[in-house]
């Protein structure tokens, strides 16, 4: 395969390689901000997985020229490569012999995880190595590719012409793609009533409320009693607007404020609140936390895990230092009407981790002026909870959420 070197001197976005003897360069893209590969090979068709494995470990970009349903089938291959590697040198044999002897001598939980984080990091890493150029208005000139057009324009904003080419990973482009088929599908949510009006549409970046269990838990809790002459619900960092929506079923809600930092998020809140015809009304904003103001009810689900993301796209996921959890915490008392509540949304995962105690949680809550009026607590059901070979299947089997009814005290 022909070799080129790719050039961020000037530019960290911009990608460059010489072929059939002319120099080319295109936009570099990455939602999880990895850098451009400092080498590139051309490859098509008549690479072999084996040789494209090496070269994607070595870090090497592998810029596609070939049929684009064959270009799938090497990611597919490249994936069980790294998942289960064909050949074991004597070193892997012995390492992993170690890791059977310290799984069955018990591995601490939080151990386990950053092992977990490192090796899907690397995973990551390798499978972004296979390599897709794309015109100036998204268009594939490769044989077999899909019309990606309206995907890649939902992920990345409207193509400009002026822009040039650019280049993505071809992982990176199917995750664009599955996001547009989610989005166009919708995710059923029982609590929004019946099918098919029930459904709430995620869009690219924008976490999906797949874990049906929490959105159940805003739409069955006892609302405190009002005290105010028109009620006002807040939903802190509202992501597709599923709590939202819930809110503003819950009959005796006069008005719902859902906020968000996140443009994404945020337009896909008022896609989502538009499509439901809601009979209350919800106002988007752009907000760090709180809007102001005052209300009686103000539901909150900031990502689970304390730990940092990434990727921008493991924003939803991971809290690093807790930030938008503590931020929560601490603001909420000076946002509670009078005898209003403060509903955080909560799964104990990372307390099984070691990421995080009970008694941690339950201290911060009353540095911030709090007290817990009452906790309403479910049984994760999603399918790793099942997976026994997941290295996190004992913390996944016995996570729990919670809705945390916190008042001031």
């Amino acid at each position: 395969m022909p070799i080129a070197t790719s050039t961020t001197a000037h530019l960290p976005s911009t990608l460059s390689w010489n072929e059939e003897g002319e120099a080319h360069s295109a936009h570099w893209r990455s939602e999880r901000g990895a850098l451009p590969p400092k080498r590139i090979v051309l490859a098509d068709d008549t690479m072999n997985a084996d040789s494209a494995y090496r070269l994607a470990c070595e870090g090497t970009g592998l810029l596609w020229r070939g049929d684009f349903q064959n270009a799938r089938q090497l990611l597919q291959a490249l994936a069980r490569r790294i998942d289960k590697p064909p050949k074991a040198s004597k070193q892997a044999k012995v390492a992993r012999k170690k890791a059977a002897v310290a799984a069955e001598q018990g591995v601490p939980a939080g151990q386990a995880f950053h092992l977990h984080r490192q090796a899907q990091s690397q995973r990551a890493r390798v499978l972004g190595m296979l390599l897709i150029e794309f015109d100036a208005d998204y268009g594939i000139d490769l044989r077999r590719a899909p019309d990606a057009k309206q995907a890649c324009t939902e992920a990345w904003g409207a193509a400009d012409p002026q822009a040039g080419n650019a280049v993505a990973s071809l992982r990176e482009l199917m995750g664009v793609i599955s996001a547009h088929e989610w989005r166009k599908r919708g995710v059923e949510i029982p609590a929004l009533g019946e099918p098919p009006k029930n459904r709430i549409h995620p869009h690219y970046g924008v976490f999906s409320p797949v874990r049906g269990e929490y959105v159940d838990l805003v739409a069955k809790a006892p609302l405190p009693a009002a005290k105010q002459s028109k009620v006002v619900a807040f939903d802190i960092g509202t992501g597709t607007g599923v709590l939202a929506a819930v809110l503003s079923l819950r009959p005796t809600i006069d008005q719902v404020v859902a906020t968000d930092q996140d443009p994404r998020a945020l337009a896909c809140a008022r896609d989502n609140l538009q499509r439901l015809h809601l009979t209350t009304p919800v106002k988007v904003m752009q907000a760090d936390l709180f809007p102001e103001g005052l209300a009686s009810v103000i539901v909150c689900n900031p990502p689970w895990l304390p730990a940092r993301p990434n990727s921008p796209l493991e924003g939803a996921v991971y809290d690093e230092g807790s930030r938008m959890l503590l931020g929560f915490i601490k603001g909420l008392a000076a946002h509670l009407a009078p005898g209003g509540e403060g509903w955080l949304i909560l799964s104990d995962f990372a307390e099984h981790l070691g990421l995080r105690t009970r008694t941690e949680l339950l201290e911060a809550i009353a540095a911030g002026g709090l007290k817990v009026a009452g906790r309403m607590d479910v049984k994760a059901e999603h399918p790793k909870t099942q997976d026994t070979s997941d290295p996190l299947h004992a913390a996944r089997a016995a996570e729990v959420t919670s809705l945390w009814r916190l008042a001031a005290v």
